[in-house]
C-alpha cells in the first residue's frame, strides 16, 4: 500500500474537523507532517473524486467537498492507491522451464488480488466522520 492512502484520510479527516474553514496546502501539510507539494498532488486526486472542494486567491484552499460519514475509507483507497498493495517485482521467470517459476506470477497476482478486496470489503464499513471521532474519542497515551 502506498502513503497516498494515509496522506489523503488524514487530509480528509482535517478538514472535516473544521467544516467551515478553508485550509491552504500549507496548513494541512504541517499537520500531515510533509511537503505542501505532495499535499497538492493527494488533494488533485481527492477533487477529480468530488471529495473536496478548491476556492483559488485570497482565503482559498481546500474544503470537504462530501459530508464525512458519506466517505468510505474503500473509496478513498479506491481514488489514491488501488493496485499499490502489489509489489512492484515479482519473483519468477514464465519463460523458464521451472513449473514453480513459470507459474508464480499468476498465483502472486491472484492472491494479492485477493487480499486488496478483502481489505476493500473492511475499508467500506469505515468513513471519514468513523476516523474522527475515534480521534475525538481515543486518550492520549503518556
Amino acid at each position: 500500500m502506498n502513503s497516498e492512502f494515509t496522506v489523503a484520510v488524514h487530509s480528509l479527516v482535517y478538514l472535516a474537523s473544521r467544516p467551515d474553514r478553508m485550509a491552504t496546502s500549507d496548513a494541512i501539510a504541517c499537520n500531515v507532517n510533509t511537503h505542501p507539494s505532495r499535499i497538492r498532488k493527494v488533494m488533485s486526486l481527492l477533487r477529480k473524486k468530488g471529495y473536496i472542494a478548491t476556492k483559488e486567491g485570497i482565503g482559498g484552499g481546500y474544503q470537504l467537498g462530501c459530508e464525512p460519514e458519506e466517505a468510505t475509507l474503500a473509496d478513498i483507497y479506491r481514488a489514491t492507491s488501488i493496485g499499490s498493495i502489489k509489489p512492484s517485482w515479482c519473483s519468477g521467470n514464465e519463460q523458464g522451464e521451472c513449473m514453480i517459476a513459470c507459474r508464480m506470477a499468476a498465483v502472486m497476482d491472484d492472491i494479492f488480488s485477493d487480499t486488496e478486496h478483502k481489505m476493500l470489503q473492511h475499508l467500506e464499513s469505515m468513513t471519514i466522520r468513523d476516523v474522527l471521532v475515534r480521534i475525538w474519542t481515543t486518550e492520549k497515551q503518556p
